[in-house]
């Protein structure tokens, strides 16, 4: 996952597999959400989606609620669910987060990834040098899921309480903003240095440096939001009609 808010409108869902009619609407529902293509703010309808997606109400109840623990929709009493609302605030906030548990991930990464594991997330980034948008410093787009470099130093470290917290339930709606509120961003070309010097790190063995090197990492593209954004002490919720733009 690049840490600034510079994306492809080309995303895939993680590898896993599909094995229910629950998954796969779950998986349809989320990219759509993550891209706008169901408005941030709008009421879901069982009855609507059961006829778009000729799936039964059960099906859309089982994938709405983990569409809710992906914190890509909510449920209100009275009011149904909705899509969630985007805030430049709340994206702040889950930057702070990320830096402490990131940090805390890449600490136990150095001591536990295997040397395998560790030589494929250096030919992953080789992989991400071939990129012509990063080669000119334009933007450093990486595919979701275990393509991912944030997505593979949280497996990395084996706790299966980061793995959730991150992976499951901050990182979708982490793309959600960079797809629908994307802007230019001049730190394409640091964030995968930062990444070189990451692995470096965890090449080394090196659990506080690593984890040193990642929370600066994450601080720096929450900085870079800021500047971007404009400081202001109250940040109006996003409109809800807000286009792809990268």
């Amino acid at each position: 996952m690049s840490d600034d808010l510079t994306v492809s409108l080309k995303e895939s869902p993680p590898p896993q597999v599909q094995n229910s009619a629950v998954d796969q609407l779950y998986q349809r529902l989320r990219i759509e959400i993550i891209h706008g293509d169901i408005a941030a703010g709008s009421k879901i309808s069982e009855a609507e989606l059961s006829r778009n997606y000729n799936v039964s109400r059960s099906t859309i109840r089982e994938a709405i609620t983990r569409l809710e623990s992906a914190y890509l929709v909510s449920r209100r009493a009275n009011a149904g669910a909705r899509v969630v609302e985007l805030d430049i605030g709340e994206l702040l906030e889950i930057y702070q987060v990320r830096e402490a548990l990131e940090g805390m991930a890449c600490r136990l990464a150095a001591k536990l990834m295997s040397d395998t594991d560790i030589a494929r997330l250096d030919a992953l980034l080789q992989t991400h040098m071939q990129n012509s948008e990063l080669r000119e410093g334009r933007a450093y787009y990486q595919k979701e899921g275990d393509l991912d470099f944030h997505y593979r130093l949280v497996m990395g470290s084996q706790n299966s309480k980061l793995i959730h917290l991150l992976c499951d339930e901050l990182y979708a709606k982490v793309r959600m903003y960079r797809y629908q509120f994307g802007m230019v961003s001049p730190r394409a070309s640091d964030a995968f240095a930062e990444h070189r010097h990451i692995v470096q790190a965890i090449v080394d063995r090196d659990g506080e440096m690593a984890e040193m090197l990642m929370r600066h990492h994450i601080r720096a593209s929450r900085n870079n939001i800021e500047r971007q954004m404009g400081k202001r002490e109250h940040v109006s919720p996003l409109p809800v009609s807000t286009p792809h733009v990268r």
